[in-house]
């Protein structure tokens, strides 16, 4: 592991190796815990703590949220092991002998809403925190519990002891995040909540839900039936193996999420403090919807929700006024769903050849007095951004958006190397770093010829700890602009929950 990781408290998609044992030094001794990420500063004593029948959980707190969480840190012990812990309130004459402390009270403010105190000596535990805090010192303390407190079972006569130990800790990143592609291959609500469990475990914040793109449109729009009617269903998948030809295996195939399950993922994460980021893409990227509403396209179709992979030259024809009006209609429904501050619009990997020889395309460029169809996206871009920031939110979009004109809230995730998120911060755009050399995890990870079929390119664990998130080139005043890091997952090759984890944790 290099100085970088070593050194920092980043909270990034360290979800890779929950098995990790980080060196931590006390004055006496080296010793190891499993604790991922690395915490800010820890110092490991001398004795434990052992969780028994008679063991106790006050709550120092009158925010419900810090109830909460005591009271699921219960729930979870009660349903591992099988017998239930007391809780109560604090007063001034509780004892706190053979406790375990939920306070919001005397915090450190330095560590921020997200960072936390933990104290493990033989007299019991306290965590201190804001709620967010407290959410991200239950995960430490589940990490250095035995490993059965993650069973789906209970597990009787575990012996519950906790080394002594004093925890300060907060995050390096705003964002750290990890995103999946429900549009190659849906995935059910349940497998979305336990994919958010992992997150949650790793304290992480974001989860970014790929949505929509030419092989489905997985998102319930109201006002647009046919996007889920006909945009989510595809007549067959193209299975690729390596050093064999596609074969498309004429199977229909879809789902989508309608908006009570949407309400139900949202309000699931923001039980554990991440926000939800939806995906919904433009210009490219597109197909699915435009085999639902043909007349949104430059040629007028027809179309089919696409059933290979790649890059397609159809999308929605940025000389239409109805385009807009429908993808504002969309966002408008999006962003009840979804609270977050940031709505992301895609805005990579379109091709301009349907633009080239569109008529409406070509006056719009002519009538705005635009050089070309580069700038043709920004125009469509911005005329997005202005939309959903007349709502309050703000546009996210891959590097490509990055053009002369973004308007000026508008952030960016730099997928392409770094080179985006550097150029962003120094234009003064907030960015996510998302390099695919480093944060795709959809690629190889080992020998090809003995791992399951992946996207090509390889991203090796030992490649993906060695990422510094702050490129040197940024200078130091700017690098405010770098919002975080986060991982992605990206789902042509990926059918499967049990595929998605393998991937997840090589």
């Amino acid at each position: 592991m290099n100085d970088y990781i070593k050194k920092s408290g980043t909270y990034f998609f360290i979800m890779l190796l929950p098995l990790l044992l980080i060196t931590c030094r006390s004055q006496n001794s080296v010793s190891f815990l499993g604790l991922i990420p690395q915490p800010l500063e820890i110092d490991i004593q001398n004795g434990s703590f052992t969780i028994n029948t008679k063991t106790r959980i006050i709550i120092d707190s009158d925010d419900i949220r810090v109830k909460d969480i005591a009271k699921n840190f219960a729930k979870r012990f009660r349903r591992t092991d099988g017998y239930t812990l007391q809780s109560s309130d604090y007063s001034a004459n509780t004892p706190l002998k053979n406790s375990i402390l939920f306070t919001d009270k005397n915090i450190d403010k330095s560590l921020g809403k997200e960072g936390y105190s933990l104290t493990v000596n033989e007299n019991g535990i306290i965590l201190k925190g804001m709620p967010p805090g407290l959410f991200y010192a239950v995960q430490t303390l589940f990490q250095l519990m035995p490993p059965e407190i993650y069973a789906s079972q209970p597990t009787m006569d575990i012996d519950w002891r906790i080394p002594a130990v004093k925890i300060n800790d907060k995050p390096r990143f705003k964002w750290r995040g990890m995103h999946l592609d429900a549009a190659r291959h849906f995935f059910s609500v349940s497998f979305i909540k336990k994919y958010l469990d992992y997150i949650a475990m790793h304290k992480m914040n974001h989860f970014h839900w790929h949505l929509t793109d030419d092989q489905g449109w997985r998102i319930e729009i109201k006002k647009y039936p046919e996007l889920t009617r006909i945009g989510a269903w595809r007549k067959g998948t193209t299975i690729a193996e390596l050093n064999k030809p596609d074969v498309l295996d004429g199977k229909r195939y879809g789902g989508f999420y309608t908006q009570d399950e949407i309400r139900e993922v949202v309000k699931y994460a923001q039980q554990r403090f991440i926000t939800v980021i939806p995906e919904i893409e433009m210009p490219g990227h597109s197909q699915a919807a435009l085999a639902a509403y043909p007349q949104l396209s430059c040629s007028g179709g027809p179309f089919e929700v696409k059933t290979n992979w790649g890059i397609n030259e159809d999308l929605y024809c940025a000389g239409n006024d109805s385009v807009f009006t429908f993808l504002q209609n969309v966002l408008s429904e999006v962003m009840e769903l979804f609270p977050s501050e940031y709505i992301h619009i895609g805005g990579d990997e379109a091709p301009k050849i349907r633009w080239k020889a569109c008529p409406k395309c070509q006056a719009r460029i002519k009538n705005e007095h635009l050089k070309n169809e580069e700038e043709l996206q920004s125009y469509f871009i911005n005329r997005v951004a202005e939309f959903v920031n007349s709502r309050g939110r703000k546009v996210i979009g891959w590097d490509e958006i990055l053009q002369e004109g973004l308007t000026s809230d508008a952030a960016i995730m730099s997928w392409r190397g770094d080179a985006g998120g550097i150029q962003a911060a120094n234009k003064g755009h907030y960015a996510v770093m998302s390099p695919a050399a480093y944060c795709y995890f959809d690629l190889y990870q080992g020998d090809p010829q003995y791992e399951p079929r992946a996207m090509e390119g390889m991203v090796t664990l030992e490649k993906t700890y060695s990422y510094n998130v702050l490129p040197p080139s940024i200078p130091e005043d700017k690098q405010k602009f770098i919002l975080g890091v986060q991982g992605n997952l990206w789902t042509e090759f990926i059918k499967t929950p049990r595929q998605a984890e393998y991937m997840l944790f090589p």
